[in-house]
Parts: C-alpha cells; structure tokens; sequence
C-alpha cells in the first residue's frame, strides 16, 4: 500500500528518486519495477506495480476490441506505459514521453494512492491541495460513509 507524499528533484535526463518508503513496498512484493503511465483526469502520471498493472491490463484487454472508448482507454492509459526500473541507487528513469505531461520541472511530487502513485509537478499538486481543501465539506461526508 503507497502512502504518503514526498517531493525529489528530477534531472533533465528523466532521473528521480523513488521514495525509500516505496522502494521497501516494491522490494516487499519482489519487484524493482514500476509502470508508469498518464494519468486521463489529472495532468499527472500514475505508476503501478507489477502486479496491479497486470492486473489492469488484463481487465482492458478483456474488453470489446470494438468499443470505440475501449480503444481510446487503451490508446491512452495502456499503450504509452513504459516498465521503469529502479536502479540500485533507488533511481527511476521517466521518459521523455510521459515527462512531457508534467511540463518542464527540476522537482517532482510523489503523491502515494493505496495501490498506485500519482507523479506530479509541484506547482499542479499545490492547486489540486487546494481543490480538495474547498472540497473538506463532501470529501467528509464521504469519508464518514466509508466508515
């Protein structure tokens, strides 16, 4: 389970940090690897461990080949995933492609979501931060039918 936000610089090659704490939660499943993908709601990337990945790709690949939005979730979640390993020094290399999405930044946030991690540039975290903040109202009453 990802948890927790954590901010790491990014060079221009695409190289960042992965957390420590997500490192021990790839590590824990058996894996040094992460699919990294964009996000279809937010200006952010999403990546995934193995296992949940393959698990979503089973589920999309299970859809109708002709469903014109089934092509387009593929077309936009699936296909531009990239396998991304962390190297022994804990890096991660994002690339090019799917750094694009995040515009041109020196930092990145980490931002833990149970089963997956939402990448993003500070500045978008900031004003999603907000956005949930002017949400406090519904986002309790949901919380509290959860519970």
């Amino acid at each position: 389970m990802f948890q927790g936000i954590f901010q790491h610089a990014i060079d221009a090659k695409g190289r960042t940090s992965l957390p420590a704490k997500f490192r021990e939660q790839l590590a824990a499943a058996g894996t040094d690897k992460l699919f990294i993908t964009p996000d279809l709601i937010d200006p952010c990337l999403i990546a995934f461990a193995p296992e949940r990945w393959a698990e979503i790709a089973r589920k999309v690949s299970s859809l109708s080949l002709f469903d014109k939005r089934t092509r387009l979730l593929s077309r936009g979640f699936i296909a531009p995933a990239q396998e991304c390993v962390v190297d022994k020094l804990g890096r991660v290399l994002i690339p090019p492609s799917l750094r694009e999405r995040l515009g041109n930044v020196e930092e990145i946030t980490w931002a833990g979501q149970t089963d997956r991690i939402e990448i993003w540039a500070p500045r978008k975290w900031a004003e999603i931060e907000k956005r949930a903040e002017a949400e406090d109202e519904a986002l309790l009453k949901q919380l509290s039918e959860l519970l």
